[in-house]
């Protein structure tokens, strides 16, 4: 979302060819602060990792000087204690440099996770570096807790954004699953399809493979809905395809398992991390998107927009952020760890043509194109606030 940003307005006012006046009004300086070779780095500590934060943390101040920058702008960490402690560093060598800081809560519970410490200087701290920031950016209503936490003189909602992937195709697509709910609704009814090929329902897992994503449940809830299906005599049958990195080898492992244990060895079918392509391909064939998420730190998952963009009907979690993203009375939301509502849930929405309401949404609401505007206009408020 940093690089969506960064180059939605017009990139690093340091690289060759960067425009100098965009039509936003913002001009980016970045520093690009990776601290992760890979997605099983995240989060942990590694001494390497200090010596990263005090370079990075030079060449924010050095554009302070060279370039005459204000304005700060950084993404908190969730409540992690190893990001947090980078977090620390990096606002206490920085901030006082700068005459604004802006803070981009793309995670979610710092704050709920801060009143549940056990230590008490973790907190101290942790409010004297990050609180009273000039600007807090969050992704909805239910993050404001985090930057009312930390005292925020002013807070701001604006949602993600993401280019549109699927423009021209959009309309044929929903056009094609509508006909197959409908036939469906013929399926469970006992009566025969008059689609070919809608007896099979293509559910799709986009995400890190881990416990708290909801893979498990996933898994779980396709296998529990294809058993229904078995004792009720009907041919629907739901096949899931898992797409996503690992984030253990343990945890992998583990999944394997539990995908053999559930019988799901023909109609599951675990890709890993695959290319844009087969991705893109993954999302036009699906019939349903199934995320029943209990991360600690979701807030607002890409995962999602990107379904909508597609017209794809979703079951997910009611989790943070995510019930805000959907229309009111949104028959896809299930609990956290509920394979058997997931189940019911994907069997209901096989049948429910929710993919023009969808994508719909996505356009109102998730396209890049608002919420760069958005931002620009959040970002510009400030020195508006201060003249």
């Amino acid at each position: 979302m940093v690089k969506l940003m960064l180059d939605g307005f017009g990139g690093d006012c340091r690289a060759p060819g960067s425009p100098r006046n965009h039509p936003l009004g913002i001009q980016c300086y970045h520093v690009d602060a990776r601290f992760s070779s890979g997605l099983e780095d995240i989060g942990e500590f590694q001494g390497g990792k200090i010596l990263l934060i005090f370079w990075y943390c030079l060449q924010a101040i050095w554009c302070r000087f060279r370039y005459g920058v204000k304005n700060i702008y950084y993404v908190p960490a969730p409540g992690k204690r190893v990001a947090l402690y980078r977090d620390w560093i990096g606002l206490m060598l920085c901030r006082p440099f700068f005459k604004t800081t802006i803070l981009h809560w793309h995670a979610a519970g710092l704050g709920k996770w801060l009143e549940n410490s056990n230590g008490h200087l973790t907190r101290k701290i942790t409010y004297r570096l990050l609180r009273d920031a000039e600007l807090s950016i969050v992704l909805s209503d239910f993050n404001r807790r985090d930057a009312e936490k930390l005292t925020a003189r002013k807070i701001t909602v604006v949602t993600i954004g993401v280019p549109d992937p699927c423009a021209r195709e959009a309309g044929a697509l929903i056009a094609a699953r509508s006909q197959r709910c409908a036939a469906r609704r013929e399926i469970l009814a006992g009566r025969p399809s008059p689609v070919p090929g809608a007896e099979t329902v293509n559910v799709l897992f986009l995400a890190l493979c881990t416990r708290e994503k909801g893979v498990f449940e996933t898994v779980d809830a396709v296998a529990r809905a294809n058993q229904k299906m078995i004792e009720r005599g009907l041919p629907l049958r739901f096949r899931l395809t898992i797409i996503g990195g690992k984030a253990s080898t343990e945890e992998e492992n583990e999944l394997q398992q539990f995908i053999q244990q559930r019988n799901g060895n023909r109609l599951i079918e675990r890709l890993g991390f695959v290319p844009t392509e087969r991705k893109q391909r993954a999302l036009f064939e699906a019939d349903l998107f199934c995320f029943p998420t209990y991360y600690l730190a979701e807030n607002q998952p890409g995962n999602l927009i990107e379904a909508m963009a597609f017209g794809l009907p979703i079951i997910t979690s009611r989790w943070r952020s995510i019930p805000e993203m959907l229309p009111p009375g949104y028959p896809g939301l299930v609990d956290a760890k509920s394979p058997e509502q997931v189940a019911a849930s994907l069997i209901q929405l096989a049948t429910l043509d929710l993919g023009g309401e969808l994508r719909q949404l996505f356009l109102n609401r998730f396209t890049l194109e608002k919420h760069l505007a958005s931002m620009a206009e959040a970002i510009r408020s400030v020195d508006a606030d201060k003249s």
